[in-house]
């Protein structure tokens, strides 16, 4: 199919008028009209109906403008991409972390991102599946262990673990577990075993288990898992960087905790250009940074 013709069409139906899309064009009424009746003839069908105040899509007119509009859109879509690599941040950027990361820790300090570039559109996937970054499923990732995949930088960002925190009132209530045998005679709060999460916090999650649980809450996300502590169900097993932005959690058992778990920013090779990566590594860069001075500071009180 010619695409000139499409684009003509296209330019037609939109303006709804053969003398206003040859405006837009810089054609002549006759050249779009020849056009239009060329792509009719080559589609063998009729794809305007035409009234003395304009012209309007048959249904099979429709159906080839429906497919234009989209076609028009990705151009769009791609030119602002390619503008955007030489040009100031703009566009959507698709990121793609672990929901209890991406809820708890990373959707908190977007208002940072968007105040710099309100331009940015970000499209936040969170789910434990691995998005396959070379197949552009998405644009950049933050994992909770270093990607395999090939033509993939990565850099990595901090290191985590999983440690056990409850609310004053539910210590209150219940009492504070001094050692891990004590741990049984409290409501555990965890992911649940079969749900998709770190290895090293599904080790914890298994070694306390051993101490004769007599209640659990188990949940598919660490979102629930603090929801279940913030409101005094029991004693949760939940990443240690919740602990700025809720103060108020307190650390149960200190002793007790999983290994460390390394996070990572990726994105793809070819994607080493783009403002928009750039921008977004810079400022979970500095977020990072912050972050590691408060958890400084705090150790030193």
């Amino acid at each position: 199919m010619d695409w000139d013709k499409l684009r003509i069409f296209h330019a037609v139906a939109d303006a709804g008028s053969l003398t206003h899309a040859g405006e837009i064009l810089h054609l002549s009424q006759s050249a779009v009209s020849r056009q239009v009746r060329a792509l009719e003839e080559s589609l063998n069908t009729t794809l305007f109906h035409r009234h003395a105040r304009g012209l309007i899509l048959t249904e099979q007119g429709e159906l080839l403008f429906d497919a234009t509009r989209a076609m028009s859109k990705r151009l769009d879509a791609a030119a602002a991409r390619i503008r955007d690599s030489e040009d100031e941040v703009f566009g959507e950027l698709r990121v793609t972390t672990t929901f209890g990361f991406g809820s708890l820790w990373l959707a908190p300090r977007l208002t940072t991102l968007y105040d710099k570039y309100p331009d940015l559109k970000i499209d936040l996937m969170l789910e434990e599946r691995v998005l396959d970054l070379p197949m552009r499923e998405a644009d950049v990732a933050i994992r909770m262990k270093e990607p395999s995949q090939a033509d993939l930088i990565r850099k990595k960002l901090m290191n985590i673990r999983m440690r056990l925190y409850a609310s004053p009132e539910y210590l209150e209530q219940n009492g504070t577990p001094e050692t891990i045998e004590e741990i049984g005679a409290h409501r555990l709060i965890c992911q649940n075993p079969t749900a998709p999460q770190v290895g090293a916090g599904a080790a914890l999650v298994q070694h306390l288990m051993a101490y004769d649980i007599h209640s659990t809450l188990t949940v598919n996300n660490y979102f629930g898992v603090l929801q279940g502590v913030l409101n005094n169900l029991g004693i949760g097993v939940l990443p240690d960087y919740l602990t700025q932005d809720f103060p108020n959690l307190v650390r149960v058992l200190p002793d007790v905790e999983s290994g460390e778990v390394p996070v990572f920013l990726a994105y793809p090779e070819e994607l080493r250009q783009s403002k928009r990566i750039a921008a977004f590594r810079e400022f979970v860069q500095e977020e990072i940074i912050s972050y590691r001075k408060r958890q400084k500071d705090q150790a030193l009180r």
